[in-house]
């Protein structure tokens, strides 16, 4: 995908007025994330002579100066001229984090109705119950009451946004407040954002006035993105997605809107349906490619929207994360490193998603990185969420799970809507055996993305260690739907039914985490999966192209429901992993798992009469160094019968 110049230079302009007018919204990050998105393409608008002197000026050249803040409505644009003085007074309280005195300019609120509180020290007070004593002592000084606020007349659209938004953030601000400590009593959906109801109320008479959300006339997005925002956090998500839809059709250039709508797809499927009604155009090839990686999608196509993408914005530094997050997500792990160490030599000050690149360096391990990432990611800045995870991720790789756990708190004091903290802290309660608080913890994670299938699968692992296994087994099923191509997950799910009795599941389950994780071809393994034949085709497999735990786990099922055939076929193909599949090749070695299934095979045979083969098998434990007692004891056995045969003769 190439651009011509007529539209890189328009491109660039809807991006620089992208910047401002997020920025006048209060939108940093936004604002942000277009700001280094139009400083990522190859050339910047007019390209600069090595050799010029910076004092001389072409005046025959007319360099283009992109259109910024361009109000296409007239009566807008004159709302906002005549509120401008007003409008930098609103915007200084929100940069100051003033928002009620923000929302207070456009939004005033009539004075409440109050009544004095009763005298601490009147009889009266004193002769209060225990229980009516605890009640009053909560009580503000005084009783509020105020009446609902009525929305002025002819206020502009991005006046009212930024009251509105305002607004909001004051009862962000107040709920986090209200919420503390983290993981305490009134942690969590208890404290709701009290400001929601009436902001949904002042937009929902907005939008009825002006045709409801069919009508898109003189409107510019802004409004209709916020009030997506409210019936989010409101739980009223399929309207939301309407009115997000709407936002990124209008104004599609707000990448804030693209963020909420991503964090609304819970699944492929939904994706699919939602791509029918977006606008074609660039900012939804990065959606598609953002909310892909975000359903753990590495398809080949994926890849290659990526790469489109790519050439147009080659210094980009979100696309680069995001092509390491697809080789993370697919396990190319070394490749991934390699990208996420680009980036940091490049952007050595940016810390967006490195807390994901200290997961990958947990995961190899690799220290030395890890503790390198954690100091620099330190020097920039020490209350940054992402610092605070890198440093709970290095403390727990050096098994110092209790530091670790006061990192992630103090990343989720920051921000508690930091999904990655909450697993993380979720992991580290496990270690530390807080059944309970891994579970709150997981649930906190699911409640912040329902996507993330590792926290899906911290809640299974919790509930499994309380023996709740019809418990753990829907949440290690909702892991696996969400990250099918992880063998662990279907591996959990196999465990689960297991412990559930279920054996018949369980050895699918099994076979499914074969295919994912193996080097056999999937399709021709899942047509033997399907053939129910004994034995099973899988026994060609051999070289350590599957993995013997998986295999020696399928022939216990099998064991257990009394199919020996089978179960001494999968035992056959997990010694099988220890040669290599041709001359040359290096399989697995003798390890402690396919010694067991070379003991249950010559135990097997000894009781099957197959004395010879159980003589082969009982020497080769002996001079493995594994189950040698038994191994020993076995030999005596079949020496004893051997003997006991030609004697017989």
């Amino acid at each position: 995908m190439a651009l011509s110049p007529e539209q890189q230079l328009e491109l660039q302009t809807q991006l620089q007025r992208a910047v401002v007018e997020c920025n006048e919204r209060c939108l940093y990050f936004a604002a942000k994330w277009s700001a280094e998105l139009l400083n990522s393409f190859s050339s910047p608008f007019a390209p600069i002579e090595d050799d010029a002197d910076d004092t001389d000026v072409d005046e025959d050249v007319e360099e283009p100066t992109p259109a910024l803040n361009i109000n296409f409505d007239s009566k807008e644009a004159r709302r906002e001229a005549k509120e401008l003085p007003k409008y930098l007074l609103a915007k200084s309280f929100f940069d100051c984090r003033e928002f009620d005195r923000c929302a207070g300019v456009f939004l005033p609120q009539q004075v409440p109705h109050t009544t004095p509180a009763p005298d601490v020290l009147s009889p009266s007070r004193l002769s209060l119950t225990p229980k009516a004593k605890t009640r009053h002592s909560l009580e503000a000084p005084y009783s509020i009451r105020p009446t609902p606020t009525a929305l002025p007349k002819n206020i502009s659209q991005k006046s009212l946004f930024l009251a509105l938004y305002a607004r909001y953030m004051s009862g962000e601000k107040r709920r986090m407040e209200d919420s503390e400590p983290i993981l305490g009593p009134a942690d969590g959906p208890v404290t709701a954002n009290k400001e929601l109801p009436s902001i949904s109320a002042i937009l929902e008479a907005y939008f009825n006035s002006r045709g409801g959300l069919q009508d898109k006339t003189n409107s510019q997005g802004w409004l209709d993105y916020l009030y997506g925002v409210v019936l989010m956090k409101s739980k009223s998500e399929d309207l939301a997605k309407q009115w997000l839809l709407r936002s990124v059709d209008i104004n599609p250039y707000n990448w804030a809107a693209w963020q909420e709508l991503t964090s609304a797809i819970g699944s492929v499927e939904e994706l699919q349906q939602i791509s029918e009604h977006l606008p074609r155009n660039i900012m939804t090839f990065i959606f598609h490619v953002n909310c892909s990686q975000e359903l753990y999608q590495t398809t080949p196509e994926v890849y290659r929207n990526l790469t489109d993408m790519q050439k147009i914005f080659p210094r980009s530094a979100f696309l680069q994360q995001q092509k390491a997050l697809l080789y993370y997500h697919s396990r190319d792990h070394e490749q991934a490193m390699q990208i996420f160490d680009g980036l940091i030599k490049d952007h050595p000050h940016r810390l967006d998603g490195l807390e994901i690149y200290s997961n990958l360096l947990y995961v190899l391990p690799n220290r030395p990185k890890l503790a390198t990432l954690a100091a620099t990611a330190s020097d920039t800045d020490k209350f940054r969420p992402e610092t605070n995870c890198i440093l709970g991720n290095y403390y727990s790789l050096i098994s110092e799970h209790e530091k670790a756990v006061l990192h992630f708190r103090r990343a989720l004091a920051l921000d508690r809507a930091f999904q990655a903290a909450w697993t993380l802290m979720g992991h580290e309660y496990i270690e530390l055996k807080n059944t309970q608080a891994a579970i709150e913890s997981y649930r906190r994670a699911v409640d912040a993305n329902r996507r993330d299938y590792r926290a899906w699968y911290g809640l299974g692992q919790g509930y499994e260690m309380l023996e709740c296994y019809s418990y753990s087994l829907f949440y290690y099923q909702r892991a696996a739907a969400l990250c099918p191509g992880d063998p662990k997950m279907w591996a959990a799910v196999a465990n689960a039914y297991a412990k559930c009795d279920k054996l018949a599941n369980a050895v699918q389950a099994y076979k499914r985490a074969l295919v994912v994780g193996s080097q056999v071809d999937s399709g021709s393994a899942a047509s033997s999966f399907a053939s129910g034949r004994s034995p099973d085709p899988l026994a060609q497999a051999v070289g350590g192209a599957l993995d013997p735990q998986i295999l020696y786990d399928i022939a216990l099922l099998y064991e257990r429901d009394g199919a020996w055939e089978e179960a001494a076929a999968y035992m056959e193909l997990t010694l099988a992993q220890e040669e290599g599949a041709e001359e040359g090749d290096v399989g697995l070695g003798v390890i402690q798992i396919t010694s067991r299934a070379r003991l249950w095979l010559a135990r097997w045979c000894h009781r099957n009469g197959d004395l010879s083969r159980a003589m082969e098998l009982a020497n080769e434990l002996c001079q493995d160094g594994v189950e040698v007692e038994e191994a020993k004891g076995l030999v005596r056995d079949i020496r004893s019968q051997m003997a006991f045969a030609e004697d017989g003769l």
